[in-house]
């Protein structure tokens, strides 16, 4: 198990970049963008939305769970609470992150309750991607939750321990680094990792642009070989409607 002191912390994005990936890249865009650039899946299938209508972009920190042994975890809620590395990953909650924990896929423990996620949201904290459960869900702070489900159990009650924070972590069979983007809404949940996020925000402003535009003219009984993708016969028509309007 992950000593604390030797914790690190994230690099956190511009705020102008996170502003950029709201207003422009749905998870979808991020996803089928994503693919155009070489990451094939970035989706983090699994953990699915349990607050309707609710979109986040930010920061992963991330929270590793591992299977329980007992000579490496003491038994009980509340033993040695200082130890107890969930905890940890929380601690260093800045403005606008998200968390995300690598659960094993367990559906009877429940990573974080009502008083965690309380303090996470008031650090912070914008939203929680789990490859399984919370407890406490009818208490939950306003906040966005993708998860797998929910239980009464808490956190190392059956067959997982909190192991290592800020590291590496497999959620859901997608690796999400420290630090990577996460864009999550009704779709579901997408990591961007941070090096290719700048050029996902100019290709999504671009993409954001012509969807807009297709819309419309599909509104209007468009002819969808035309106008969606947007064709090269269609692009003169589309440019003009960028001037009209000021894009």
């Amino acid at each position: 198990m992950q000593d604390p002191k030797d914790i690190q912390d994230i690099n956190r994005p511009s705020k102008e970049l996170i502003d950029a990936l709201y207003e422009h890249v749905s998870s979808a865009t991020a996803a089928g963008d994503l693919s155009k650039m070489g990451i094939n899946n970035a989706f983090i299938q699994g953990p699915t939305p349990f607050t309707p209508g609710k979109k986040i972009v930010g920061p992963a920190l991330t929270l590793q769970f591992m299977p329980k042994r007992e000579d490496q975890y003491p038994e009980g809620e509340y033993v040695e609470p200082e130890t107890q590395l969930h905890r940890h990953a929380l601690y260093g909650t800045k403005p606008g992150d998200v968390i995300v924990v690598d659960a094993l896929g367990s559906m009877d423990s429940g990573v974080f309750g009502n008083m965690m996620l309380t303090y996470f949201v008031g650090a912070g904290g914008i939203g929680a991607v789990i490859d399984g459960c919370i407890r406490d869900f009818p208490e939950a702070p306003e906040m966005g939750l993708w998860l797998k489900g929910v239980t009464p159990n808490y956190h190392t009650q059956t067959v997982m321990f909190p192991y290592a924070v800020n590291v590496d972590v497999n959620c859901s069979g997608t690796f999400v680094a420290p630090g990577d983007i996460i864009i999550a809404d009704d779709d579901g949940a997408v990591v961007v990792p941070i090096h290719l996020a700048e050029e996902l925000a100019e290709k999504g402003k671009v993409h954001a642009e012509w969807e807009e535009f297709s819309r419309q003219k599909l509104e209007q009984g468009g002819d969808l070989r035309l106008y969606y993708p947007l064709s090269d016969e269609a692009r003169p028509e589309y440019e003009e409607w960028k001037k009209k309007n000021g894009k």
